[in-house]
């Protein structure tokens, strides 16, 4: 059976899960409260930057495949299959995530469904979220247990979010009937045919095999980080024993990248959101590692303030900083939580006069914070700085070339945030060259 398909919630997850799912050959009718986005969707222009989405949206939205409405009535006729993509943001002073968006759509989509149709989430929850919203779904509902619920976590990194939906490495199903699975492997055929393994489990497993995945992630981030920590005290090379560890096919050098550590809109506010339900649920002291976790790459960026702060000869007063980086990491525009911006901001706080630049990101961080200056490049940000900052490994300021930049600067001195540069080749152009965890 070819469904129709809705996606209630039109950010960075259901821009793309509504372009991607078009493209596989579904009808698709993607939904936001947003009137603006909306119309700005609707007339092929993405409110995010997500290589090769746009172009996606926009054939999509020309064969008549994809369009956008923000009718929940509308939404509710059109489709049998009806995924729910709205954020999970933290709640303001508190660790715990704020799922009142989700609540919001099952309470504003259910009184609708007439017919039997499967709602699917796929945001990020505190366990326990799918059963409570299962039962909402069933009461509001005309159609009653029709109207069933499963849970579908997503595995997007960003600046890959088309592959990663499209092909993705794995999918999980949290069902409570035959019929709800038999619906999903419908929906997911062509990549099951592909060879995506398929996970099929109850609602609490798929709840957490996504924050467990980044908890996990965040782990393997914080502890390389915690030994370049160890690293500069001894001496010692994190990046040659993040070398040496990669080797071990126990450990493998994924995500082994010493450096400022993570930041963005999933692995911070979901690692606070895991360790505050475990705590609801009484099971707070299985998770209190991740509270060092979390303190580890928060240190990171003090750390990068620290020794940028040496390079100036122990103040930021009177100087010029240059910050290259702006998103949370490459191919993205996203700054929630950027590290970069972090840093940047205590260094303007502290005295320093900091201009940043970003290849993607300017306009979302001078909205953000507009008492930073921005240049027009890497070569404009770095004009009379007294040190140069690189804080996001986007690959055209991995490809700086140390002479040209050197030809602008007031010093030569660089701190590699991301230990993303050849530290002989910029030495050897007569940069003082510092980064973390390396002599």
């Amino acid at each position: 059976m070819a469904y129709r398909l809705t996606v209630l919630g039109t950010g960075y997850l259901g821009a793309t899960h509504a372009a991607c799912m078009a493209e596989l050959g579904f009808e698709v009718l993607g939904l936001d409260v947003d009137a603006a986005k909306v119309a700005s969707l609707q007339a092929g222009h993405l409110p995010i930057h997500e290589p090769g989405l746009e172009e996606i949206l926009r054939r999509n939205l020309a064969n008549g495949r994809l369009r956008f409405t923000t009718s929940y009535a509308e939404a509710a006729a059109f489709g049998e299959v009806h995924f729910v993509c709205v954020g999970t943001p933290q709640k303001k002073g508190e660790y715990a995530a704020d799922v009142s968006y989700l609540d919001a759509v099952i309470e504003s989509l259910a009184p609708h469904l007439e017919r039997e149709c499967l709602v699917v989430g796929k945001s990020t929850v505190p366990v326990g979220t799918a059963a409570r919203l299962a039962d909402k779904l069933a009461r509001l509902a005309p159609a009653g247990e029709g109207a069933e619920l499963a849970w579908n976590p997503e595995f997007l990194r960003e600046g890959f979010a088309v592959s990663d939906t499209m092909s993705p490495d794995r999918i999980v199903l949290g069902v409570r009937s035959e019929k709800a699975e038999k619906v999903m492997r419908e929906v997911y055929a062509s990549m099951l045919e592909a060879g995506t393994p398929l996970v099929v489990t109850d609602y609490p497993t798929a709840e957490l095999v996504k924050v467990a995945a980044n908890a996990f992630l965040a782990t393997k981030i914080s502890f390389i980080n915690a030994m370049a920590e160890v690293c500069e005290t001894a001496h010692a090379d994190v990046k040659q024993l993040s070398q040496a560890l990669s080797y071990d096919e126990r450990i493998g050098g994924r995500f082994l990248n010493p450096g400022l550590g993570f930041g963005g809109g999933c692995l911070p506010k979901d690692i606070r959101a895991f360790m505050a339900r475990a705590g609801e649920l009484g099971a707070d002291q299985a998770l209190t590692f991740l509270r060092e976790v979390d303190a580890i790459n928060m240190r990171r960026r003090a750390r990068m303030v620290d020794l940028a702060r040496e390079l100036t000869g122990g103040s930021f007063a009177g100087c010029t900083v240059a910050v290259l980086g702006a998103a949370f990491k490459p191919n993205s525009d996203d700054i929630r939580d950027s590290p970069a911006l972090d840093v940047a901001t205590s260094i303007a706080a502290q005295g320093g006069r900091v201009t940043v630049y970003d290849p993607i990101a300017l306009d979302n961080a001078r909205r953000a914070h507009p008492e930073l200056a921005y240049g027009t490049s890497a070569l404009d940000a770095a004009r009379d700085a007294h040190v140069v900052l690189l804080l996001t490994e986007w690959q055209e300021f991995v490809d700086l070339d140390p002479e040209e930049l050197g030809s602008v600067v007031a010093q030569r001195k660089i701190v590699d945030g991301r230990n993303a540069l050849d530290a002989e080749t910029w030495r050897a152009a007569g940069w003082h060259y510092r980064a973390l965890g390396r002599p």
